[in-house]
C-alpha cells in the first residue's frame, strides 16, 4: 500500500534495484558455484531463438537478463584500439596501448618466458580498457596470436607469423597464451583466439584458393601450433581461415569438429574471418545464398560471425536448414568462454564479486598500464631481444660513441616508427634517428638525410665517421587503398610480395661507395635477398617495425649497451630463383629448412653476437628410451668472449632409421639463456619420444619407430657442433 505514495522515479528505482538483486542471486546461470555446463544450459533455456542468433556477433547484449557480453579485439603485438586499421571504432579517438615489435620480431626473441610477460600485460590492458568507466573500450576476447606458419617469404602477412617452424611457433604462442589468460584455469584475464585455421599462407586469391597437401603434413606441420595452443596453451578460441583445404572451405570443413573439437578439446569459440560468410557464396561458390551458408557454418561448429548473418541464419532456422538444437550445440562453446571470462557473473557490464580480475581498471587513481615504467621497460626489452645481428665484419659493431665526431643517419623512414595494419596506437614512439641521437648525446654530431636523392645522401655520408643507412619495407605499403602495393618487394594483407629483392639496396650501395664505414639497418617485416649487402657492407642489423621502443632498442645494440642474441625464424633465400611456386603447399618438394637442399643467404635460427660461445658437450640422460618415454638433454656451453650475453641454444633431431621420409633436420627444443663472460652454463631440454613420431594416415595414429635418433645442438641450424645418439628401443603407437 505504501508504494502508491512514492514518486514515479522512486517506483522506478525500487523496481530497478529489486530486478538487479534478483538477477544477481536468482538466475542459476549467475551462480559461480555451479558447473559451467549447468550454467550454460540454464542460460540457453531462458533465451529466445532471436536472442540466441543475436549472440553470435559483435558485443551481444540481452538487457532483460542484465547481460552485456564482450566482443573481440585485435592484439598481435599489443592491444589494438587505434592504429592504421582504425581499431578504435567508428567515431572514437584512438586509445594508447603498449606496442611491441611485430609478431615476426617477437618470434626472433626465441623467448617463451618473455612472451608470457607480454601476454600478461596485453591481457591486463584488455581488461583495463574494457572495464574502466573512463574508457569502456574493446573486449577481452583477443584475436592473437597468429599461429600460421611462414613457409614462403613472399606471403604478404608473414609479418604476422613467428616463423616457419611449427615447434618454435607453437612454443612461443603457448607462452603468450599463458600470460594473456592468466594462471587460474577457471577464471581468465582475457581469452586467446588463434588465427587462422588453417594454411592461410597466401594472400593473392585467398578468398577462393585451396591449400592442398596430405594428412601427414596437416598433422606434422600445418596444424601443430594450433594443437599446441589448445592442448598446452589452454586456448579455447580460433578463427577459421578464408581459404579451402583440399577443396573444402575451412569455415565449413569437417576437420573443425573431427579434429579440433573431438581430438584437441576446443570446446570454445570457432569464428569466421571478416566477411567470410559472404565469400563462401561469392568466391568459393559453395552455396547458392547466405541462408544455406550460415546453416552449414553452424552445423560445422561456427558460433561467432564476423559478417552480416542474422537475417540469413534466422531464415535458415525458419526453413529447417538448421535446428535450434544444432544452434544450441554450437553456441555452447562461445558461452563457455564467456563463463570463464566472468561475463555470466557481471550485471549490465559490472563485474561480479567473484571475478578475480573484476577490479582492473575500476580502482580510483589507477595509472593506465601504458603509462607505467614497467610497461615501457618490457617493450624495450622485447625490442632488444628481437634484434638479429646478420653480419659484423672485423667487429665493426658495437660502435664506440666516444671515438665518433659525426654520424650520418640515412633512410626514408629512419625518423619514423611505422605501424602495421594490426597495430594499436602507441603512447609514444622512439625512431631510429631519435634513439641514436639520445645514445650519443652531445658527444657526436648526428646528421640526417631521407635518401630521396641518393647523390645528396652519398655526399652527406662522406662527411661522417660512420654512415648508418636504414632501409626496409613499409608495413602496409604506404597505400591509400586496400589490396594496393606499388613496391614489388612489399606485401600486406590481401597482397603477396612479387619479389624478395630489396629495391632500397641501391641506396645502400651508393652510401657504401661514399663511405665504406657503413652499417646497414634493415627494418623489415620480411626476409630480403640482400646478397650484395652481405658481400660488401661491414655490419648488418635486422629488426622489425612497430615497437614504441624501436629507436632505443636499436641504439642499445649499435652502441653496445645490449649484446644482440635474436635469431631468424625463417630461412632467408639468396633470391627469387630459390623459391617454389607460392601455391605449392607440399613442403617435401623443398621448402623451409626442413626439406630445402639449397644453401640460403641466412639459415633458420641464424644470428650473431658480440661475444663467442663454445659448445662443449651434448649429454642425454640416457642413451636409450622407450617409445613412450622421454630423455633430458643437457647442452654444456661456455661464453668464451669478453661480454656478457644471451645465447639461444637450439636442439635438433635427425631420424637415422625411419621407414618414411622425414625432415632432414627438425627443431625439438631451445633455450634462451644468459651467460656471463668467461662463464659456463647448462641448457636443459626435455625430449619426449612421442614428439619424434610420424603420422600414419592409414592407421590414423602416431607411430614412434624403433630406430636410432641423432641429437644435434648449437646456435643456428647450420652450426650444430655437438651431437649424440639415442636409441628408441621399441615402437609405440598412440591415437589422438
Amino acid at each position: 500500500m505504501q508504494i502508491k505514495w512514492l514518486a514515479p522515479m522512486g517506483v522506478i528505482a525500487l523496481v530497478s534495484m529489486a530486478c538487479q538483486g534478483w538477477a544477481q542471486t536468482d538466475y542459476p546461470f549467475r551462480d559461480p558455484k555451479l558447473p559451467i555446463e549447468q550454467r550454460v544450459t540454464d542460460l540457453l533455456s531462458r533465451l529466445t531463438l532471436d536472442e540466441k542468433v543475436s549472440l553470435m556477433s559483435g558485443s551481444p547484449k540481452i538487457p532483460r537478463l542484465g547481460l552485456a557480453f564482450t566482443g573481440q579485439v585485435e592484439g598481435l603485438h599489443g592491444l589494438a584500439l587505434g592504429g592504421p586499421g582504425h581499431w578504435e571504432g567508428k567515431g572514437k579517438v584512438p586509445l594508447p596501448t603498449t606496442t611491441f615489435p611485430q609478431e615476426r620480431g617477437l618470434g626472433n626473441t626465441w623467448d617463451p618466458a618473455l612472451m608470457e610477460k607480454i601476454g600478461a600485460l596485453e591481457g591486463y590492458e584488455a581488461r583495463y580498457d574494457y572495464q574502466s568507466p573512463t574508457y569502456n573500450r574493446g573486449g577481452v576476447v583477443v584475436r592473437a596470436p597468429n599461429v600460421d606458419l611462414a613457409r614462403d617469404p613472399r606471403w604478404g602477412r608473414s609479418e604476422e607469423s613467428m616463423g616457419e617452424d611449427p615447434y618454435l611457433v607453437g612454443t612461443m604462442s603457448v607462452g603468450f597464451m599463458h600470460g594473456l589468460q592468466g594462471p587460474d584455469p577457471d577464471h581468465w584475464q582475457a581469452s586467446s583466439l588463434m588465427k587462422h585455421f588453417l594454411a592461410n599462407e597466401n594472400e593473392d586469391t585467398r578468398s577462393s584458393s585451396s591449400s592442398d597437401f596430405g594428412e601427414r603434413l596437416f598433422r606434422e606441420y600445418y596444424s601443430v601450433p594450433f594443437r599446441m595452443g589448445f592442448e598446452e596453451g589452454g586456448s579455447r578460441g580460433v578463427m577459421a581461415a578464408y581459404n579451402s583445404w583440399n577443396g573444402t572451405p575451412m569455415m565449413i570443413n569437417p576437420v573443425l569438429k573431427d579434429v579440433m573439437i573431438k581430438e584437441w578439446g576446443n570446446d570454445g569459440i570457432i569464428c569466421t574471418d571478416g566477411g567470410a560468410l559472404g565469400l563462401l557464396i561469392t568466391a568459393h561458390k559453395s552455396f547458392p545464398d547466405k541462408e544455406h551458408g550460415s546453416a552449414a557454418a553452424v552445423k560445422a561448429g561456427i558460433n561467432y560471425f564476423l559478417d552480416t548473418y542474422q537475417p540469413d541464419l534466422t531464415k535458415a532456422l525458419a526453413d529447417g536448414l538448421v535446428t535450434e538444437s544444432e544452434l544450441d550445440s554450437s553456441l555452447r562453446g562461445w558461452l563457455r568462454v564467456l563463463v570463464k571470462l566472468g561475463e555470466f557473473d557481471a550485471v549490465n557490464g559490472v563485474p561480479g564479486a567473484n571475478d578475480p580480475y573484476g577490479k582492473i581498471g575500476r580502482e580510483a587513481n589507477d595509472t593506465p598500464p601504458w603509462e607505467r615504467e614497467s610497461s615501457k621497460q618490457l617493450a624495450r626489452l622485447a625490442t632488444d631481444e628481437s634484434i638479429v645481428l646478420l653480419k659484423n665484419e672485423n667487429n665493426t659493431l658495437p660502435l664506440d660513441a666516444a671515438k665518433l665526431k659525426t654520424i650520418a643517419v640515412i633512410g626514408p623512414w629512419a625518423d619514423d616508427v611505422l605501424l602495421d595494419w594490426y597495430s594499436g596506437t602507441p603512447p609514444y614512439s622512439v625512431t631510429a634517428l631519435q634513439g641514436i641521437r639520445e645514445a650519443v648525446g652531445k658527444g657526436a654530431k648526428v646528421v640526417f638525410d631521407k635518401g630521396t636523392d641518393p647523390a645528396a645522401a652519398a655526399a652527406l655520408a662522406r662527411t661522417a665517421d660512420v654512415a648508418i643507412v636504414v632501409v626496409g619495407n613499409h608495413p602496409y605499403c604506404n597505400a591509400t587503398k586496400w589490396a594496393q602495393c606499388d613496391t614489388p618487394s612489399n606485401g600486406r594483407e590481401a597482397v603477396d610480395r612479387k619479389t624478395i629483392v630489396l629495391e632500397q639496396e641501391d641506396l645502400v650501395k651508393q652510401v657504401y661507395a661514399a663511405n665504406p664505414h657503413t652499417v646497414e639497418v634493415l627494418v623489415s617485416s620480411f626476409p630480403y635477398a640482400i646478397v650484395w649487402s652481405q658481400q660488401h657492407v661491414p655490419a648488418i642489423v635486422h629488426l622489425t617495425h612497430n615497437s614504441q621502443e624501436l629507436g632505443h632498442g636499436l641504439a642499445d645494440v649499435l652502441f653496445g649497451k645490449y649484446s644482440p642474441a635474436g635469431r631468424l625464424v625463417q630461412t632467408w633465400p639468396t633470391g627469387d630463383d630459390q623459391l617454389l611456386p607460392i601455391m605449392d603447399y607440399d613442403l617435401t618438394h623443398g621448402r623451409t629448412y626442413l626439406y630445402s637442399k639449397q644453401k640460403p643467404l641466412y639459415p633458420f635460427g641464424y644470428g650473431l653476437s658480440y661475444t663467442t660461445f663454445a659448445y662443449e658437450k651434448l649429454d642425454p640422460s640416457s642413451s636409450s628410451i622407450a617409445g613412450d618415454g622421454q630423455v633430458e638433454v643437457t647442452v654444456h656451453l661456455k661464453n668464451t668472449g669478453k661480454r656478457d650475453s644471451d645465447e639461444v641454444v637450439q636442439l635438433y633431431v635427425q631420424h637415422l632409421g625411419s621407414a618414411v621420409e622425414r625432415p632432414q633436420l627438425e627443431l625439438k627444443g631451445f633455450r634462451r639463456i644468459h651467460v656471463a663472460a668467461g662463464q659456463s652454463a647448462d641448457a636443459k631440454i626435455m625430449v619426449k619420444a612421442r614428439d619424434l613420431a610420424y603420422w600414419d594416415a592409414a592407421r590414423h595414429a602416431w607411430r614412434v619407430e624403433k630406430e636410432p635418433v641423432r641429437l644435434l645442438a648449437g646456435g643456428s641450424s647450420d652450426n650444430l657442433p655437438v651431437t649424440a645418439q639415442i636409441q628408441i628401443t621399441a615402437p609405440f603407437e598412440y591415437r589422438p
